[in-house]
């Protein structure tokens, strides 16, 4: 049985970085995609950027294109999520995720899926 463990979140103020990460154990993660969601405040949760296995194939969604980073390391149990010029809005609790699939251009986790118990970014102006 996996488990995944978030960590790295914090209190910054706008244009700062963080950097997430996110390891599984017990087994590496289930499912050849893996991948980052948030739940900003009073909204529903969102994903945020996805990775394939071979640690090539990537996607985010377009609020983040151009300042976040995801990666996974060659063992196959730890991904990161690099944020950079951090903005107000990328405040809520980050979640990873693994077993991801998609449907058109919204990804999910499927049922088999692991998800992580999150970790709060709060970004000031």
């Amino acid at each position: 049985q996996v488990t995944l463990l978030e960590s790295g979140g914090g209190s910054v103020q706008a244009g700062d970085s963080l950097r997430l990460s996110c390891t599984a154990s017990g087994t590496p993660f289930n499912g050849p995609v893996v991948g980052w969601f948030r739940q900003p405040p009073g909204k529903v949760r969102e994903w945020v950027a996805v990775i394939h296995e071979n640690g090539q194939t990537t996607f985010y969604t377009d609020s983040v294109k151009g300042r976040f980073t995801i990666s996974r390391d060659n063992s196959g149990n730890t991904m990161y999520l690099q944020m950079n010029n951090l903005e107000p809005e990328d405040t809520a609790v980050y979640y990873c995720a693994d077993d991801l699939n998609r449907s058109g251009r919204i990804w999910f986790v499927n049922a088999a899926g692991t998800w992580g118990q999150g970790t709060q970014v709060t970004v000031s102006a």
